[in-house]
Order: C-alpha cells, then sequence, then structure tokens
C-alpha cells in the first residue's frame, strides 16, 4: 500500500432507490484506488435518520461525502439536501447531486441549496462506472474532506 491510502476507510452515504444504481455505484467504488465504506438509504427519511443517528442507524458513521438522488421516495432530495445543509453539525459534509434529472431548475435549486456540484447520471453503463470513478477520483483522492466532528 501506498504511503497516500487513508488510514481508514472513507464513508460514504448514497441516498438512492434505484437497486441497480446502487450496485453499479458498488461496483465502481470496489474498482477504486481509495477505500471506502458505500452506506445505502433508500429514501430520504431513512438518509435523515441515518445523518441523526435515529433507529435503526444509532451506529451509523458520519459519512464523508454523501451522493444524493433528487427522486426520492417519502422524502425528496431537495429536502434532504435542505435538511442537511441548514443543520451546522452536517452542512460541511460535502453533497454531490447524482440523479437523472437534466432539469434546469433542479440543477439551479441545487446550488441554491448548497449542493457542492451536481452530476446527471448517464444511462449507459461503461458512462455511468467512469462517472462514478471520476466522483471517486475527485472527491476522495484530489479534494481535502473535512475532518469528521463529533456528532
Amino acid at each position: 500500500m501506498s504511503s497516500r491510502t487513508p488510514p481508514r476507510a472513507i464513508e460514504i452515504l448514497m441516498v438512492e432507490d434505484n437497486p441497480g444504481d446502487v450496485r453499479l455505484t458498488r461496483e465502481a467504488f470496489k474498482e477504486g484506488k481509495v477505500r471506502n465504506e458505500l452506506h445505502v438509504a433508500e429514501d430520504g427519511v431513512a438518509a435523515l435518520d441515518f445523518l441523526y443517528r435515529r433507529a435503526p442507524y444509532q451506529q451509523a458513521p458520519r459519512p464523508d461525502l454523501i451522493l444524493l438522488d433528487l427522486n426520492l421516495p417519502k422524502k425528496d432530495g431537495r429536502e434532504v439536501l435542505e435538511t442537511i445543509k441548514s443543520d451546522p453539525s452536517l452542512k460541511t459534509i460535502p453533497v454531490v447531486i447524482l440523479t437523472t434529472s437534466q432539469a434546469e431548475e433542479d440543477v439551479i435549486r441545487a446550488y441554491h441549496l448548497n449542493a457542492n456540484c451536481y452530476v446527471t447520471k448517464p444511462v449507459d453503463f461503461e458512462q455511468f462506472m467512469r462517472i462514478v470513478q471520476t466522483i471517486e477520483e475527485f472527491w476522495l483522492s484530489v479534494v481535502t474532506l473535512p475532518p469528521r466532528s463529533g456528532s
């Protein structure tokens, strides 16, 4: 292992209700260079329960990065993003919007709500894998993430 390998796995929370996208993302991260732990919340309510360590997520780690779909059951990704970015204990966690929506109003609103970046999911398998690997390379290798604070 190189000396650049972090001593601990990077904790990633993926908020996604499409099992196929979860599977592809998991595969793309497995092929990556950075040790990571991918946690999945299938809806917006579960995502907030994970972040606030409510049952059944009392032992959940604080994520270093959140991959957030916008179109989710129970509580939509826009509401989840707004909650995260308005909470002083969560707002420093980078949030990458990873969604099928190409709607200009979704892009504008996501950035208005302080998303860290907006990525449109490609439908092609190879492109999807490349996008996830690019997210990994940038967010987990290039960027300095904020330290995990108490919470």
